[in-house]
């Protein structure tokens, strides 16, 4: 009878270790999957950018065991508040009302708002209210619509899923202009869209990205410890310099 007991006690508590191994499923990060030079698609299918690689080597430092998702910017919060992911990183503005629903690291990266106009209109759309009775694109989601809404008085505000749809629809002279993230008209500027393209007026709205987190995850803090330690070591400025080609600004 000893033997049978040992042998439940040992079969049983094999049960539980392969069970509580199993549970220890991977984080889910999630990504935008068309943020360049934050997250996109390079040559070889493979998806890398800035917020990609901060994000490797904050888990590295922290030694986590996760899993990238791709996903719309605007399926992102709706999968945290939902459990199905654990980590959102893809160059999302901290603002009160998505901090009422999730939790943000400290800022990581200070960027802005731009205009962006087709080569040979930069005379013609030069600032903000330029854009009245124009047609605008915009990023669905985004904090660049709820700045129209409130700053411009546009003829109409056209909202797309991903930034190609926004630049092809300017391209195609069925927007007079383009509204985003000052990086990411910059870098279709001079990229995909040199020539073509042109980035006008000053910087509107200055805002801060943040890593989101389920309210209450316990991951923030230690995230945070080690973007702290990024910063303060050089790598973050390292990091910065091989995807914006110059230093981050000291505030």
């Amino acid at each position: 009878m000893k033997r049978i007991f040992a042998l439940c006690a040992t079969l049983t508590l094999g049960f539980v270790l392969l069970t509580g191994s199993a549970l220890a499923k991977p984080l889910v990060v999630a990504h935008d999957t068309n943020f360049k030079p934050f997250e996109f698609k390079d040559e070889k299918g493979n998806y890398t950018g800035f917020d990609i690689e901060l994000w490797q080597e904050i888990a590295k430092r922290l030694e986590l065991d996760y899993k990238m998702q791709p996903m719309d910017f605007n399926g992102i919060i709706p999968g945290l508040q939902t459990a199905q992911v654990d980590v959102g990183i893809a160059g999302m503005t901290i603002t009160e009302a998505r901090a009422q629903v999730v939790d943000f690291s400290d800022p990581y990266y200070d960027s802005g708002l731009s205009i962006l106009v087709r080569a040979g209109d930069e005379d013609k759309i030069t600032k903000l209210e330029d854009l009245e009775g124009k047609v605008v694109a915009t990023k669905l989601g985004t904090s660049s619509v709820d700045f129209l809404k409130a700053n411009a008085k546009t003829k109409e505000t056209k909202l797309f899923p991903n930034n190609d749809g926004m630049f092809f629809e300017l391209l195609a002279g069925r927007a007079d202009a383009a509204f985003f993230d000052l990086p990411v008209v910059q870098d279709y500027a001079s990229t995909a869209g040199k020539g073509k393209v042109k980035v006008v007026g000053p910087v509107y709205a200055g805002q801060s990205y943040g890593i989101a987190f389920p309210k209450g995850s316990e991951l923030r803090d230690k995230v945070n410890a080690a973007l702290a330690e990024i910063k303060s070591d050089g790598t973050y400025e390292t990091l910065y310099v091989r995807w914006f080609g110059e230093a981050p600004k000291s505030k």
